[in-house]
């Protein structure tokens, strides 16, 4: 197992500087055809949502950790605290295919062709008892009525608890606790990266070049479960607006925001180093403490189209990386 590099980490309290202070989001040069998403539990959730409500804007696709079907609560906090996370009786896999179907008709979801061009990849852990390795294998049920079964991957087979796994950073493998990283000796934000925009140069073990920005989301967010501020890694080409850079899309999981384990998603998850070398650029939004247990929203009202109000904040944030002219 390698030793993990030491990162200076800072509370929460000192990372998370006023809203006031936060700088704009600011206005780069990106490519259209190169963005994705990915997320952990309830991050995981929300990506699925983001891919599918938005799939002309995440034409790359989507890496999911740990998570279950679109629109798998049905806006029922029983189904996503049951079915969702446990399996139970089942998650009703044709029918929320059909319910896509239907929805994308009305224009409340982006043309499910969309998604026929873009790329999956799935984990589960063995030893996740969080959110059980069927619900995931349902996820991939239903992703295949709508992208090529060569086109998605379906890591099931480590023995990783429920979270973020990693190569070098984390609690032992199989741990389920606080701060929800591990390390397996894996690097999956690494292989989820790969697969979603690959073949990538090889990540930048060193010092990143780059820098990381806290940005303020209130003009985005206005509240809805969102913090004041989120976090963006820029490589320092992309900083410069003159190259058009990726943009992936990080969601945390529930209790991992940066009010409660502060900047550890943003730094140590592993995916800011492959960025550093690829021109891409990572944008890390946040829950803020208002939200249950600091949980993306995968269940309440309008929750999984694309009026969904921290849907339509992320997919405004994405909007304006691109909007350097």
């Amino acid at each position: 197992m390698k030793r993990a590099r030491l990162i200076p980490f800072v509370a929460a309290a000192s990372l998370a500087a006023t809203a006031q202070a936060a700088v704009p989001l600011p206005a780069l040069k990106t490519d259209a055809n190169e963005i994705s998403v990915s997320g952990l539990s309830s991050g995981g959730y929300m990506a699925v949502q983001l891919h599918v409500a938005y799939s002309a804007t995440f034409r790359r696709g989507a890496g999911v950790v740990a998570a279950g079907p679109f629109y798998c609560a049905e806006g029922s906090v029983a189904n996503a605290s049951g079915r969702c996370l446990s399996h139970g009786s089942g998650i009703p896999v044709a029918s929320l295919v059909s319910t896509t179907n239907s929805w994308a008709s009305s224009g409340w979801l982006d043309p499910v062709a969309n998604l026929a061009g873009s790329k999956v990849y799935l984990f589960s852990g063995t030893l996740d008892k969080t959110v059980v390795p069927a619900v995931v294998s349902d996820l991939k049920t239903y992703y295949r009525s709508f992208v090529p079964a060569a086109n998605i991957v379906h890591n099931d087979t480590l023995g990783a608890g429920h979270a973020m796994v990693t190569d070098d950073h984390g609690a032992p493998c199989g741990t389920t606790a606080l701060p929800h990283i591990v390390d397996c000796d894996v690097d999956l934000a690494g292989e989820m990266l790969k697969h979603l925009h690959g073949p990538l140069k090889p990540r930048n073990d060193g010092a990143l070049t780059g820098s990381f920005v806290e940005f303020d989301q209130r003009a985005f967010a206005g509240g809805r479960g969102m913090a004041a501020t989120g976090w963006v890694y820029l490589p320092r080409r992309c900083a410069s607006g003159r190259t058009a850079c990726r943009v992936h899309v990080v969601l945390h999981g529930c209790g991992q925001n940066v009010a409660s384990i502060g900047d550890k998603y943003v730094r140590t998850t592993g995916y800011n180093r492959w960025a550093d070398n690829n021109d891409m650029i990572v944008l890390y939004p946040q829950t803020s403490s208002a939200a249950i247990n600091g949980c993306w929203d995968w269940w309440g009202y309008d929750y999984a189209r694309r009026s969904g109000p921290q849907m339509a904040a992320i997919k405004a944030m994405v909007a304006r990386l691109g909007s350097r002219s």
